[in-house]
């Protein structure tokens, strides 16, 4: 399966939407869907920390993955974004399709 589904949170709503954004429209992302109110807790630099969230799931191809993976800490405020990939095992084919279609670079 060519479908990996990542995961990245940002700090608040703006951030997340403006990442979202950027990555539909540089077409490393065929989707991005925000989901607000996560709560996270977290080691960080040696002590526990607390953070309210915006989890934004990314849609996007194992080829594009790494374009993806370049890009993404330069559009993130935090100092080490998270970014996490997850392999479909399956999927609706005509999604897989356009998910496919819509992170083609144009040339």
């Amino acid at each position: 399966m060519d479908l990996l589904l990542c995961f990245c949170t940002c700090p608040d709503h703006a951030s997340a939407e403006r990442l979202a954004s950027a990555l539909v429209e540089e077409r490393l992302v065929a989707c991005a869907t925000l989901l607000p109110a996560a709560r996270s807790i977290y080691r960080w630099q040696g002590a526990i920390e607390q953070a309210d969230e915006v989890l934004v799931l990314l849609k996007t191809t194992r080829a594009r993955y790494p374009a993806l993976e370049a890009r993404l800490p330069a559009l993130h405020p935090y100092e080490l974004p998270e970014l996490v990939a997850v392999e479909s095992a399956a999927g609706l084919p005509a999604y897989l399709q356009w998910v496919t279609a819509e992170t083609r670079p144009l040339d």
